[in-house]
Parts: structure tokens; sequence; C-alpha cells
């Protein structure tokens, strides 16, 4: 089959739905990749790096779509676009069918299957991969930073200097999906104190771990939605919120906006009144001006100075960095071509039965499948058996869930065990007692320790525990020159060498303990 790739035609997109390194592999699955002549030009690729590579150059956008079988796309198709397909072709890339239900009715009348990559079930561990919504999110949320950056009139970091002391900027970032934990590392990179909030407390660890500070409401209520969004919240949260929101947009210099719900519009959060209270000079950049923006004062596409602050707007965040993201971008459909051509034939199958593919399948030949049925949830675990749970923890300790030793197995042990130690303190040599008693004690010791200790910490116990043991090392040098040695007390060849050896494998012992004992330690600190 050939996949085309034509030119973006929707106004400042830059983007482009493959990339000479994806097609190298596309071409490994078995088929032809043709590429609109430009397509890749304001990406920064050129027609030749994709003729490199295996692909061919279509002329035009016509030829391009009357020629394939398998087309990829970056922006949904406009009507004329849509009128150039013909029935039994396939349609991959984003099309938002809640947000377009007249493209996808027209669509459905050219008898094609479309499959929105917007649709994927996000919450498929093994789809992430194909996830080109988090891809883009987290283009946008390095670019949003980099746009405030540049709208903003001091540094980010704080510094001393000969002519002063610069204070940090202080960013707050409202939500902390991939796009707001994207913008933190980035801010935090650059040296500003960042704060952010969102409505899901789980995400806490997360801006924390990225250098940022978690603002929490001042209000108790699970905000988690699904596919990895937000919810709509309630009133009396969203008065807290609010509340929150108009004390840092009198402390903070910067503002990023990330707060999206799927199939409605962007929630309001900053208000005319929080950003006439913001000093001059500060910076908005609210990233979901595309759905009518999470700030009051927002124009989409463009970036307005109002009541001194300046308010960006861009609604193609992710295209201003078109060349990393149509990698990102190319790599996702890539992964999804995998799924769809798992004989690498160079022929798709879009398998209803799997859920990844149900899930971004909006259209089957001219069948419109969206939404697609829910999820089945994972079967649960089976109680376990009382008696099973008991002696789990009668097992004790992670070493395995057996039981304890029935009294007639004890019996025959302790019976043969003590046997054994009559036979040897009534003919072994005294000198012998005194030694084998301590190597008695000291396996009974060493047993208890290691057994109570959790197994997540037996590499380092056991590795400082071999250094400490490789005291043993002394019999080998006295064995090699003992104390009062003489002319006569100097032991013959054969045990001098084995105590060699014994003091090399030891050191080996000794030394690498301690350094592995150390390597583990190290990992427990940053």
């Amino acid at each position: 089959m050939r996949i085309g790739v034509p030119r973006e035609i929707f106004p400042g997109e830059k983007r482009v739905a493959t990339v000479p390194d994806v097609v190298t592999k596309l071409v490994k699955l078995g088929f032809e990749v043709v590429i609109e002549k430009g397509a890749g030009e304001l990406a920064d690729l050129s027609d030749a790096a994709y003729v490199d590579v295996g692909a061919s150059i279509a002329a035009d956008a016509a030829a391009l779509w009357s020629g394939c079988d398998i087309v990829f796309k970056v922006r949904p198709p406009t009507s004329e676009e849509v009128g150039q397909m013909r029935p039994g072709q396939t349609l991959i890339g984003f099309v938002w069918p809640a947000q377009n239900p007249e493209l996808m009715q027209q669509l459905a009348a050219q008898k094609v299957t479309v499959l929105a990559i917007d649709a994927l079930p996000r919450t498929l561990s093994r789809a992430q991969k194909m996830d080109a919504l988090t891809s883009m999110a987290g283009v946008s949320g390095y670019r949003a930073v980099v746009e405030a950056a540049n709208a903003f009139g001091r540094f980010f970091n704080g510094q001393i200097t000969a002519a002063g002391k610069v204070p940090p900027a202080k960013v707050f970032i409202a939500g902390a999906g991939v796009a707001g934990l994207a913008a933190i590392g980035a801010a935090a990179s650059l040296g500003a104190i960042v704060r952010a909030n969102d409505t899901r407390a789980e995400v806490a660890d997360q801006v924390v771990s990225l250098g940022g500070e978690f603002v929490k409401v001042d209000y108790e209520e699970e905000g988690s939605g699904g596919g990895g969004y937000a919810k709509v919240m309630s009133e009396g949260f969203q008065a807290a919120q609010r509340a929150m929101y108009a004390q840092q947009a009198k402390e903070c210099d910067i503002i990023i906006t990330t707060a999206l719900i799927p199939g409605k519009p962007a929630p309001r959060l900053i208000t005319a009144e929080m950003v006439q209270s913001m000093k001059p000079g500060s910076v908005i950049v609210d990233m979901a001006a595309e759905q009518g923006g999470n700030c009051e004062l927002t124009e989409p596409g463009k970036a307005v100075v109002k009541h001194g602050v300046t308010i960006v707007g861009y609604t193609d965040l992710a295209s201003r960095m078109a060349r990393q993201s149509s990698t990102l971008y190319g790599t996702n459909l890539f992964r999804l071509t995998e799924e769809l051509c798992k004989t690498k034939d160079g022929v798709i199958n879009v398998n209803m039965e799997d859920d990844a593919i149900r899930g971004l399948t909006v259209i089957k030949d001219g069948e419109i499948t969206w939404p697609a049925p829910p999820l089945a949830a994972p079967a649960p675990k089976p109680a376990a058996k009382p008696a099973a749970a008991v002696a789990e923890k009668k097992g004790g300790h992670g070493h395995g869930s057996s039981g304890p030793m029935s009294l007639k197995t004890l019996a025959v042990v302790f019976g043969i065990g003590a046997v054994v130690f009559w036979t040897m303190g009534a003919f072994a040599p005294a000198a012998f007692l005194g030694h084998f008693t301590v190597f008695v004690l000291a396996c009974f010791i060493g047993y208890m320790v290691v057994w109570n200790v959790t197994p997540a910490l037996h590499t380092p116990l056991m590795s400082v525990t071999n250094a400490i043991s490789s005291i043993i090392v002394i019999g080998a040098l006295v064995q090699i020159l003992p104390p009062e040695a003489g002319t006569n007390g100097r032991p013959d060849g054969l045990i001098q060498w084995l105590a060699f050896a014994g003091i090399v494998l030891t050191a080996i012992n000794m030394f690498g303990g301690f350094a592995v004992t150390r390597r583990m330690l190290d990992m427990f600190r940053k």
C-alpha cells in the first residue's frame, strides 16, 4: 500500500506528518511513501532528504490524494481535501470528532476509514507510544516558556552583579498535565521560582520532582477525569480556586495556563480583574487559546498588551517548533502503523477487536463508529483465601509463604542435631570445640540478621557483610608467616600457596563489598 503525506494548508501550520527518519522505517514495513512537493519545507525538511531515504515526490495535492491508499495528516482535512478522497482510502491524523460533526459527515459520505489520533484511548499503557496528544503537549509546554521569556523583560534566574541584585522571576503554571509539567521543567531549568496548581492532587509529587512548588486549593474535592484530563469541578471548589488564582496573580510575574476539558470550551481561570492586579510587565501565556482561552482577555492567535500585561494567545505553539514536533508526531504515526501492519507486508488491517485501534477508529468504510464503547474494566483479582493469608504472614519477611514445620519433623531435626553435637563433644579436641561453638553462634546470628531484613535491602547488606567478613584474611596471613615461626615452624609450600590464594580472594571480597555498598548508597543520594 502507498502512504501519502500532503502539505498542510491550514494557515500558519508548519508541521509535516512524517520525517525522513520515519520514512526509512515505513519502507522497511513494506509501504511506498509519497510526499507532496514542499510538504516539509517549513519544518526545514527538503524534498531531497525524503528522496534519499526512498520516498517519491508528488507534484501536487491532487496527484497525492488520488494515488495513495493511506494519508497521514496533522490538521483535520478541509472540505476541499475531503472532496479529493476516494472510497476505500484511510485517513490518519487529528480529526477532533466531537468538535467537527460536519467534517465527520463529509468523511463518512466519501466511504473512507478515518483513524483520529486524538481519540486514542490514553489509559491503555501500550497506547502511550502512539499518543500524539502527549507529544504535542510536551512541545507546546516547553514553547510556552520560551514565548514567556521572550515577552518578559527580565532574567528568569536571580543574579547578584556589580550593578545590583536581580530577583528571580516567579512563574505560576495553572494545570499540571503533560503541557504543564513540561512548562514547569523548562521554567525551573531557567532558574525561575515555579509554582503550579492542578485539580488532581496526585500530580503534586510530579510538580515537586521537577523543581516546582504545588499550590493547593483550600477545598477538598477529587478532580481526576477520564483519559488523563481533569473534570469540571463544583462551584465551591471553583470559588476557592479563583481566590487562589487572584493571590498568585498579584505575586507572580508570569502565568501559564493549560487547563482543558475534552469536548468543552476551556474553563475561564484568569479574570480581567486578576489581569489588572498583576504587576506591569507581567506575562500571561494562554495555551488553551484555541478552545476559547483560560484568560478572559485572551485573543486567540495574537499577543496583546492589556493593563500593562502581555497576554500571549498563540494557537500554534507546537508548530513554532515544527521540526521537533514533526519528528515526534511522525514517530507516533509510525508506531500506530506498526500496530496496523503486524505482518510487515505493507498492508494495514484495521482490527476492531483491538481496544486501541477500535478507540481511534471514528469512521470505518463510511460508517461512523465514534464514540467507541468504553473500555472493559479489568477483572477484579480473586480474594485471597484466609488460610493462604495466614500462611504468608507466618512465612515472614518476604522469604516465602511456607508454614511452620510439623511437630514430628521438628523433633526429628532436633534429635539428629543433638546426636551430632554430642558426638563432636565426646570425641573432638577441646580447642576445636571452642572454634566450633563460635562458628555455630555466628551462623545463627547471621541467619537471624539477614532473614529479618526486607529483601530490597539484601544487596547493600550482603555486600557490606562480605566486606566485614573478610577479616578472615588474618588467618591466611598467619598461615603464610606464623607469629612463632622458627626453623621447623613454617608450614609447607602447599599451605602457603593456599593461604596466598585465600588472601587474593578475600581482598576481592573486601574491596568489592565496600565498592558495591557505596554504589548502592549513592543511588539514594541526589
